[in-house]
């Protein structure tokens, strides 16, 4: 089959390598859609510790059921599912008490072993979720994302009438946006330097969009800032504009050794939250309800290329060209 095989960091290419098989408890996915994130940019630069190369990497993935090992119902060949790349041991602490996001022996589909820039994947049984059949295409290859979004909004307070700052007009800043909306949001803003993504946010239905918050008019600040994007400027700016008594959240991935600058006693004087959101918790199927129940996120993929052109899809993102990129094996 034809995959994405990253050798080590900086070092990938688009080759031949054999099908996977599924074993006892595993299906066989033959890959519809992946999507392209900044975990997988990290992974090909070398700068996620806990990637094991060589690897297949790919996390953002939707196909169909094409075989089942041994343990697992035949019933499931032909479904259309999503697939939830998280492997906690449910050994540890953390397993234990239910926060399995936090495993202390992390592994996920696409990080430590093979994921979906690949014709085929094999995953476990459980990590398959079936979708609707009329779900097209890239909307199922949006499920993991959008689980990522479902769970960030879970970690924070539920505040009706609060101003949300979002940096980032990328998917996953716009996801957020999107979702926090709901919650009762008295405004949702974002931030972005790029001024495509900033055009699309405004049609996206955020209600200010700028490339600086110094433009926003809200010298008070905000009761939420969320960062979706991972890079230290923004993260360091996003610390300065939350309003006393509110809620910053760290949700982009930033380089594992990035450090970022804030003032310890500004967040004791104004009694400031700081906190993070890893990945998905629980959060899977309520995404697939969202989607099927009337969520339109169909303008949020813009380009879908072939395998064959992952540099190219490589390129885009790394250009900030588009929103949601997907590779179609």
């Amino acid at each position: 089959m034809r995959a994405v095989e990253v050798s080590g960091p900086t070092s990938w290419s688009v080759t031949e390598v054999a099908d996977p098989s599924p074993g006892p408890g595993e299906v066989l996915v033959r890959v519809s859609v992946c999507g392209l994130c900044g975990t997988d940019m990290h992974i090909l630069e070398g700068e996620l510790t806990s990637a094991k190369y060589p690897l297949i990497p790919g996390h953002e993935l939707s196909g169909e059921v094409v075989a089942v090992g041994g343990g697992v119902d035949e019933s499931q060949v032909g479904l259309i599912v999503a697939v939830d790349p998280n492997l906690p041991c449910g050994r540890c602490h953390y397993c234990h008490v239910g926060r399995e996001n936090l495993c202390d022996n992390y592994h996920a589909i696409g990080v430590t072993r093979a994921g979906g820039f690949a014709e085929l994947v094999a995953v476990p049984d459980v990590c398959a979720y079936p979708l609707p059949k009329d779900l097209p295409t890239p909307l199922a290859g949006l499920v993991e994302p959008l689980s990522c979004a479902v769970h960030g909004v879970s970690r924070l307070p539920r505040a009706p009438g609060a101003n949300y700052l979002v940096y980032g007009a990328g998917t996953m800043g716009l996801l957020m946006a999107r979702l926090v909306r709901s919650t009762g949001a008295a405004s949702v803003s974002v931030v972005d330097t790029n001024a495509d993504r900033r055009a699309f946010a405004a049609e996206f239905g955020v209600d200010a969009v700028s490339g600086s918050a110094d433009e926003l008019d809200r010298p008070e600040g905000f009761e939420v800032v969320v960062d979706a994007t991972g890079v230290l400027a923004a993260i360091d700016d996003g610390l300065t504009r939350v309003r006393t008594g509110g809620t910053f959240l760290q949700f982009g991935v930033a380089a594992e050794d990035a450090r970022a600058t804030f003032s310890p006693f500004d967040v004791y004087n104004r009694e400031i939250d700081i906190i993070g959101s890893m990945a998905v918790h629980h959060s899977f199927a309520p995404a697939i309800d969202l989607l099927t129940n009337g969520l339109d996120l169909s303008s949020l993929v813009s380009d879908v290329l072939p395998i064959d052109s992952f540099d190219d899809a490589v390129e885009l993102f790394r250009s900030g060209s588009g929103r949601k990129t997907q590779v179609a094996p």
